[in-house]
């Protein structure tokens, strides 16, 4: 049987090349129903698995989606995490840094959205962008107003250096602490984007997904190709790794990740609390008055 979970991990290593990862689906011999069955079926096992970690209340996971415009970071989060209980979920959208948080250090406004013991954090988008879009555009780096950072020429690879050094120590902080971290690169062609970002345009009901801002980008369209590998190599490790899959087609890239998230919070202890023998008697006390009244 065809390992998802193993064929899209990526543990680091110098010798990795995003534009040799697939963008197309692996044929597996799968259609598109099937495809559609086995999704609903991990939807199945993610919610018992949410439910054994929100009562337990010891571990946490946190998922972060990135990709390039038009990826399908929103429709992902929306389906296949369709059957979550939102008590036990909670989903943020970084957008564009306000002067609130650019007056704080760049990770603050992520601790603040950091999930708690027993609940599925979403990020669409991260503190990746830090250094993906402000590689591209490192003009972005001093509008934040950075201590001594008062020159283009001061935003070099050693600065992203460092802000690498900061993700992995934020990482590693994060699972020593009992929170699992997954991150998905949602790995797109060009030409996939072009259609995509066409049809926001062509069809009135997608209309309101179009912005002018993401066609502006895609002439960077390289520019963020490197900077994406440049992050995926400096911050994929074999307890964080990165997760690079296929996504010209939405339901291949859903299946893939509703797979990979089923496969690694297995991999955690979780079950429902066992009660001592004081709270069962104390339970067996309330049946019997309940059944009184």
């Amino acid at each position: 049987m065809f390992d998802r979970e193993k064929s899209f991990r990526y543990n680091g290593g110098s010798n990795f090349k995003l534009s040799k990862k697939p963008t197309a689906a692996i044929d597996e011999n799968l259609g598109k129903t099937d495809i559609k069955a086995r999704i609903d079926s991990n939807i199945l096992t993610l919610q018992d698995l949410q439910g054994k970690l929100y009562a337990q209340n010891r571990f946490g996971i946190l998922i972060i989606f990135q990709g390039m415009d038009g990826s399908g970071k929103d429709s992902m989060i929306r389906h296949i995490l369709s059957g979550v209980n939102p008590q036990g979920c909670e989903v943020t959208s970084f957008k564009v840094p306000t002067s609130i948080e650019l007056n704080h250090d760049y990770l603050w406004r992520v601790h603040r959205h950091m999930p708690s013991r027993g609940i599925i954090g979403i990020f669409n988008r991260s503190y990746y962008e830090d250094v993906l879009v402000s590689k591209v555009h490192p003009q972005l780096i001093l509008n934040a107003h950075i201590g001594g950072v008062t020159k283009l020429k001061q935003v070099d690879d050693d600065f992203f250096e460092g802000r690498y050094q900061d993700i992995n120590f934020l990482e590693d902080y994060m699972t020593r602490n009992g929170f699992m971290v997954l991150k998905f690169f949602l790995h797109m062609s060009k030409d996939e984007q072009k259609n995509r970002f066409r049809r926001r345009i062509e069809m009135p009901d997608h209309n309101w997904k179009f912005s002018a801002a993401d066609i502006k980008e895609r002439q960077y369209w390289d520019d963020y190709v490197d900077a994406y590998e440049t992050a995926l190599k400096k911050t994929a490790t074999k307890q964080n790794p990165w997760y690079v899959i296929p996504s010209d087609d939405k339901w291949y890239s859903r299946l893939c990740v509703s797979d990979i998230i089923d496969h690694r919070m297995k991999e955690l202890p979780l079950k429902y609390p066992d009660l001592d023998a004081a709270s069962k008697e104390q339970l067996e006390s309330a049946l019997d008055e309940l059944e009184k009244n």
